[in-house]
């Protein structure tokens, strides 16, 4: 693990890296397939390694709830922020309507993570489904999610498609 995020004390600086030197602050578990094991052991095992110096755990579950991958990791308590994907999954996104969006919403408030983001697709073309114009957002959602303790912001998916949502957006996040 101290290999991993770089604890300076085991570097072997006999050896001159030919890049510089950087430490690691977090992880985000971005899991959407494979086994469903052992990711709450290794939130548990990053966390305690935390303790001497804050690394900082993330996660971006699907929004259908409970996340299939990630459910057992998040509910260790341990992630500080988590990043849900309300797109790409029609039964918890916006269809044009935003009910099962803030349905899922207050389920996902529930969990043991600190801060919830809500994920979106910064443009039609981002995602395959489930995109929200600034102005429902604004006027629908916004309003509803930012009433939680547990309310981070939003997580917009991709710059490369944002062309100007995020401005449109930022003065109501």
């Amino acid at each position: 693990m101290e290999s991993i995020v770089g604890n300076e004390r085991h570097i072997d600086h006999r050896h001159k890296p030919k890049f510089k030197l950087i430490f690691l602050d977090g992880i985000d578990f971005a899991i959407v397939t494979g086994s469903t094991q052992q990711w709450d052991e290794l939130a548990k095992a990053i966390s305690e390694y935390g303790k001497q110096k804050k690394i900082y755990l993330s996660a971006a579950p699907q929004c259908p709830f409970p996340d299939k991958w990630l459910s057992s990791a998040i509910e260790t308590g341990h992630f500080d922020y988590i990043w849900v994907q309300f797109y790409n999954n029609p039964p918890c996104q916006y269809n044009g309507n935003t009910e099962n969006l803030k349905t899922y919403w207050n389920k996902w408030i529930g969990t043991k993570a600190g801060q919830v983001f809500l994920g979106l697709p910064a443009a039609p073309e981002a995602a395959g489904s489930g995109y929200i114009s600034p102005n429902v957002l604004i006027s629908e959602v916004l309003p509803f999610i930012n009433g939680s303790s547990k309310y981070g912001g939003v997580m917009i998916w991709s710059k490369f498609y944002d062309k100007g949502y995020s401005t449109a957006i930022k003065a109501h996040v």
